[in-house]
């Protein structure tokens, strides 16, 4: 009993912590410090293992994912110093009109994660031609980071058919299915997902309008117009865009030369496996050949490139330790009974097979703070249970990995808390709308699912 009120306890501390701007890596550490004395853990497993070290330790998400976000940071700051994305984001507004950013934002995001590319590459892409965007617009801040979760953390990384999101793939090599199982209930959910968040967005910019409310700069996004004003003179649209349809070329590289069929198999199955047997390094390396180009595209870049590059490099710093801060938390939180007693009392409770299936996966990814690391451990750990119940394995790999995208969204969520750090926010200015498109849509929407499914 003691360990599931310090469960709930120290979640609801870094719910608190964060919601009221407290540094999350000191907040992440206290909750972990609360869950371990809670659940009579070894303090210094927990500090030096569990919380640093382990599966979901900070450290381990750090060292997998610094090249990452090294590589991101620096690609968005030669876009946003070379006025590329400014001139990206001019001709959007001139071909689609201002009154459709917010569809412009999820739409570029959702095909940027539908195309492969990773969570926290479309945020840094999205971000320096998102502070030109909503110059333009006068969008407040606060819808156009709703809108990049809405199309990059909802329906195309849980529910879309075919995606190559990590979730997908975790879900498919643990039930033996693949990327378009159960296609159907997938679709619907998507198209249901992005109308209600688009939607509710829309509907919010109708009132910010109403109430004078518009786009304010953070300082960040100070830098950036700084950076682009002494850049001189806006590229051509065409040639600002090379650098970002270079990034998604590299990615997709190995699945278009395997649909076109032009060169030997076994180079285009060695070109697909690294790209999904290197999921972070793949990317990296075309964010980094992508900079690459820029600098030698805009003579800009050429004038200070290293201290350029170095305050790109600056900028990752922050939410890297940030975000790994609450996956360590995460981590500390698998190694407790209460967590495995939560777990159990899931299981037990009287409810449709499917309905169990969203009420464990939500608990879960809600605790963790992660939906791929609370899917991993619902597959690992509570996916047998469900299949010898008799749910179809393409079922349960579809619903789960929507439920998975609904909870795991809380303050603590470490792509919530990265997306807030890049874009200058906290969670007092931001939150509540990526609350209501990440985490009310994907569980609304679901629920609706399963309901219809109930009557079928």
């Amino acid at each position: 009993m003691l360990g599931n009120i310090g469960l709930i306890t120290a979640l609801a501390l870094l719910i608190w912590l964060a919601l009221r701007g407290a540094n999350i890596l000191l907040a992440a550490l206290l909750a972990a410090v609360v869950v371990a004395l809670s659940n009579q853990l070894s303090l210094a497993a927990t500090l030096t293992e569990y919380f640093t070290f382990g599966p979901l330790g900070a450290f381990s998400f750090a060292g997998k994912f610094l090249l990452l976000f090294l590589a991101g940071a620096i690609f968005g700051k030669v876009m946003a110093a070379s006025q590329a994305a400014s001139s990206i984001a001019q001709a959007i507004v001139r071909w689609l009109g201002i009154k459709n950013t917010l569809w412009v934002t999820m739409l570029v995001c959702a095909v940027l994660t539908y195309g492969g590319v990773v969570v926290f590459v479309v945020i840094f892409t999205m971000y320096p031609l998102g502070v030109a965007l909503m110059q333009a617009a006068n969008l407040p801040k606060r819808l156009f980071c709703a809108a990049i979760a809405l199309g990059a953390g909802t329906f195309t990384m849980t529910a879309l058919p075919g995606s190559p999101s990590i979730h997908n793939v975790l879900a498919a090599s643990a039930l033996g299915t693949d990327l378009f199982a159960a296609a159907g209930l997938g679709l619907a959910a998507s198209v249901l997902m992005a109308g209600l968040g688009m939607a509710y967005l829309q509907w919010q910019w109708r009132l910010a309008q109403r109430t004078a409310e518009g786009y304010v700069a953070s300082v960040q996004d100070t830098q950036m117009a700084q950076l682009a004003a002494a850049a001189g003179d806006v590229p051509y649209w065409g040639k600002a865009l090379l650098p970002i349809l270079l990034v998604l070329a590299l990615i997709m590289l190995p699945r278009i030369l395997l649909l076109t069929e032009l060169f030997d198999d076994t180079i285009i199955g060695e070109l697909l496996q690294l790209s999904l047997q290197q999921p972070v390094l793949w990317p990296s390396m075309a964010l980094l050949l992508a900079t690459a180009l820029a600098i030698l595209l805009f003579p800009v870049l050429r004038r200070d490139t290293l201290q350029l590059l170095g305050r790109g490099a600056d900028d990752a710093i922050l939410p890297l330790i940030s975000t790994a801060a609450v996956i360590g938390f995460g981590g500390v939180v698998t190694k407790t009974a209460g967590f495995a007693s939560f777990s159990h009392w899931i299981l037990t409770l009287d409810l449709p097979p499917l309905l169990s299936v969203f009420a464990s996966m939500s608990v879960v990814s809600g605790i963790v703070g992660s939906s791929s690391g609370g899917l991993q451990i619902f597959l690992q750990t509570l996916a047998p249970h469900y299949l010898q119940l008799g749910i179809e394995p393409e079922l349960l790999h579809r619903v789960a990995t929507i439920a998975a995208g609904g909870f795991d969204s809380l303050p603590h969520c470490g792509a919530v808390i990265a997306m807030l750090m890049i874009m200058g926010l906290n969670h007092k200015q931001a939150y509540k709308d990526i609350f209501v498109v990440t985490v009310v849509a994907p569980i609304v929407t679901l629920l609706l699912c399963l309901a219809v499914l109930a009557l079928t």
